[in-house]
């Protein structure tokens, strides 16, 4: 941790962010790459900053040109995404290529993930640049077979959907990052811990997203013929035996204050994908009481159901639960999908 970058800790750890922003930015002024790097971050996910992701993806190309490895792996998420750049796998592999060759970990994983190896394999014995070369983005992205499950509303599974591989890069990547799942408070705002949520979670955003996610989110976009920018930054839901989420719906309601504004401002939640990324436990199914429909997701399997009526209004029909394993942990990554660009703005919790 470098001066500006320790100066901002200090600023952080006492709720201090905007003194923290303010000492990043002298120090990226003066030339503080990881300052440049960590100030970059912030902003382009208005991360105890303000929203300025445009100046933020500036900040990290002058880092890159410096020379920063963690500016090359968040570059190559907008590369990857197209945010605030043209999209370009060409781009984000070569930098994760550029990271990985500098002695990034996180790289090197990206790379063996899309590569279909594990990320605890050894270093390739082509080399790093090889291994990239190797990589078949088109088979990333394209959709894979489904079957519908239900016709109105619309649910459709995927049995195969990520190789075991990127499962398990979601699963570490979430490890050490698990906080107690939130609700929304409808008579106070804010967040509040409930019983009728007792797992646990960890959302991604741009600042912290990785070309996995992005990948795999690309592949959402193409089943669901929306574009990739209408989709948040997904959250990884973790449940251990005897957690759960009762019947919720994952819908805004336009009737509540806070969610009529969210509404207006971002678009309706109008699609709900889920990434099974295990199943060696007993029970969890996600349950729709309604529908007749439990359904319990294979390693790598997904599922996705339509939240919207056809005029966008929610559908009441979809109220689900994520029912408790009984035995063993559940990991699941959580997609939600708007009816306009959100640009992968940070992860939200359900109401």
């Amino acid at each position: 941790m470098t001066g500006g970058t320790a100066v901002a800790a200090r600023h952080d750890a006492a709720g201090r962010h905007d003194e923290a922003v303010n000492a990043l930015a002298r120090a990226a002024r003066a030339g503080d790459i990881d300052a440049m790097t960590e100030l970059g971050k912030r902003l382009i996910a208005g991360d105890r900053a303000p929203l300025l992701p445009k100046d933020g993806a500036r900040l990290l190309v002058d880092a890159l040109r410096a020379g920063s490895t963690e500016a090359a792996l968040r570059l190559a998420v907008l590369a990857a995404l197209g945010a605030y750049t043209d999209q370009s796998w060409h781009d984000a592999l070569g930098l994760l290529l550029r990271a990985a060759e500098q002695g990034s970990e996180e790289a090197r994983g990206q790379l063996q993930v899309l590569a279909g190896r594990s990320a605890r394999d050894a270093a390739p014995a082509e080399g790093w640049r090889a291994l990239a070369a190797s990589i078949d983005i088109d088979s990333w992205v394209a959709p894979p077979a489904g079957v519908t499950v239900h016709d109105e509303p619309l649910v459709r599974a995927f049995p195969e959907f990520v190789p075991a591989e990127a499962c398990e890069w979601l699963i570490g990547r979430a490890r050490g990052r698990l906080r107690r799942a939130l609700i929304y408070d409808p008579a106070h705002g804010g967040e509040i811990a409930d019983q009728m949520r007792t797992n646990s979670a960890t959302g991604f955003d741009l600042a912290d997203a990785d070309v996995v996610q992005i990948a795999i989110q690309h592949r959402m976009a193409a089943v669901l013929d929306v574009p990739v920018h209408n989709m948040e930054g997904p959250t990884v839901l973790h449940y251990e035996a005897g957690q759960q989420i009762t019947e919720h719906f994952d819908f805004l309601n336009p009737r509540m204050a806070h969610y009529e504004r969210e509404v207006t401002n971002r678009g309706e939640r109008i699609i709900t994908f889920l990434l099974y990324l295990n199943d060696d436990y007993t029970g969890g199914e996600t349950d729709f009481p309604r529908l007749g429909v439990r359904h319990k997701g294979r390693r790598g399997g997904a599922l996705f159901f339509v939240n919207a009526l056809p005029d966008g209004t929610p559908d009441t029909r979809t109220v689900h639960a994520g029912r408790p394993p009984t035995h063993g942990e559940k990991w699941v990554m959580s997609q939600f999908v708007r009816s306009r660009a959100v640009l992968n703005a940070r992860a939200e919790r359900v109401g």
